[in-house]
């Protein structure tokens, strides 16, 4: 499955910020060492087993650099490769290639760390299992597009992509409502009819109030594998069932096998290792 990148904006404006971060002031190095007509070749290389992800930023960001720079693909973002396969070859002026070695490494490196770690959350899933792996918004900020769209290439899905996208009724929001069945009514009040009501519960009790107040949507907070499981036999298809915090890879089919919907993983986006790429000169 071809998954979309970030809109063409976003990409441009990133990339452009990231630049400007690492070359405003030139790059001594470079202008001191290669001459400036030299033309060169590197390849961009899979160090470990990976899922790829990134190279639509890789060939914008020497789009921006040099335009006489050609990124050629070898595989598509999503495509899970072998240590030592070959993702790219970049090809143009030397002192250009150099410029945007260490910003498209860092991209690639970051985006391939978090579509590797979610695939391997989503092949730990029961075979069939209709259940989704989720991302969270404990994202970078300012990369937050970037970096569910690794979730993505990776094969899990997206939650809800800024404040403004859904109702997800949290512990403070009870709290400063006055009660969960109060923060619901009012959320039902003010949302528009298109829109879900989500609800965060901390107990069994919480729980027993949220589907009597009507949530859509349950987000089990903290639930060991056994409370999951009786909360499903509470809820009995009233809600879809979220389970949040404290997920490991460990648990995954566990939950799986249990039936919930949505499984949101917070450490997809803010604890993925980078993945363990190099751009080496041929």
């Amino acid at each position: 499955m071809q998954v979309t990148p970030p809109a063409p904006t976003i990409l441009a404006s990133t990339v452009r910020r990231a630049l400007s971060e690492d070359i405003d002031r030139g790059d001594v190095t470079t202008e001191a060492c290669v001459d400036p007509i030299t033309n060169g070749t590197a390849m961009l290389n899979a160090r470990e087993p990976v899922v790829v992800c990134g190279l639509p930023v890789a060939e914008e960001v020497y789009a921006q650099l040099d335009l006489l720079v050609d990124v050629e693909g070898h595989v598509q973002d999503g495509d899970l490769v072998d240590s030592g396969a070959a993702l790219a070859t970049i090809s143009g002026p030397a002192t250009s290639i150099l410029l945007g070695e260490r910003v498209a490494l860092n991209f690639m490196q970051r985006l391939t760390g978090i579509a590797t770690m979610t695939r391997r959350f989503v092949d730990t899933l029961p075979d069939g299992s209709p259940t989704r792996i989720a991302d969270t918004r404990k994202t970078t900020p300012g990369l937050r597009a970037f970096e569910r769209y690794a979730v993505r290439c990776g094969g899990g899905h997206n939650h809800r992509e800024d404040l403004g996208a859904a109702v997800l009724i949290k512990d403070n929001h009870i709290a400063a409502a006055g009660g969960c069945t109060q923060a619901i009514e009012r959320a039902r009040a003010y949302a528009p009819h298109t829109c879900r009501i989500e609800c965060e519960v901390d107990t069994p009790a919480q729980l027993e109030e949220a589907l009597a107040a009507g949530a859509d949507i349950v987000m089990l907070d903290n639930f060991d594998d056994d409370a999951v499981g009786d909360a499903l036999r509470l809820v009995d298809g009233q809600a879809l069932v979220e389970v949040s915090g404290g997920i490991t890879i460990e648990r995954v089919a566990r939950l799986g096998a249990l039936g919930v919907d949505v499984i949101s993983v917070g450490a997809l986006t803010h604890s993925s290792p980078s993945g363990d790429l190099g751009l080496d000169w041929s």
